[in-house]
Order: C-alpha cells, then sequence, then structure tokens
C-alpha cells in the first residue's frame, strides 16, 4: 500500500520500467503463446501496482491512509 508521495514516485516508476519491458518483449518475441507466457507475471504487477496508485489517489491527503475502509473505491 502507498502511504506517501515519495511512495507514489517510486511507483509510477516502477510502471514505468514494467511497461517498458513488456513493450521489448512485445517487439523481441515472435511467438505469439511464449510472448503471453513471458509478459503475464508483468502485466499482473501492473494492475497491481496501477490499483494501489489509484487507491492512493482516491484519498484526500488530510484522511489517514491507516484507516482501511477509505479504501474501498465501490
Amino acid at each position: 500500500m502507498i502511504t506517501n508521495d515519495q511512495e507514489l514516485r517510486a511507483t509510477l516508476e516502477r510502471i514505468q520500467k514494467f511497461q517498458e519491458q513488456v513493450s521489448r518483449l512485445r517487439q523481441a518475441e515472435t511467438n505469439p503463446k511464449n510472448y503471453r507466457l513471458s509478459v503475464g507475471g508483468f502485466l499482473a504487477e501492473l494492475d497491481r501496482m496501477n490499483l494501489e496508485v489509484r487507491e492512493y489517489l482516491w484519498l484526500h491527503p488530510a484522511e489517514k491512509v491507516d484507516d482501511v475502509s477509505l479504501l474501498s473505491t465501490t
């Protein structure tokens, strides 16, 4: 869980690196099945990190991040 802006920046940088890696694999891998096997973990991690970013940005800075009930976006 992201708890401050520094962690947000680090997560956004990590997202960018994962996206670049997937893009490189997309260009390099000629077999679609091998490509999907190669990027599955990266895409799952990208989904997880993007959800963390969304949950952090959903909260106003005045709200306490340790209150788990505030993280529900549904």
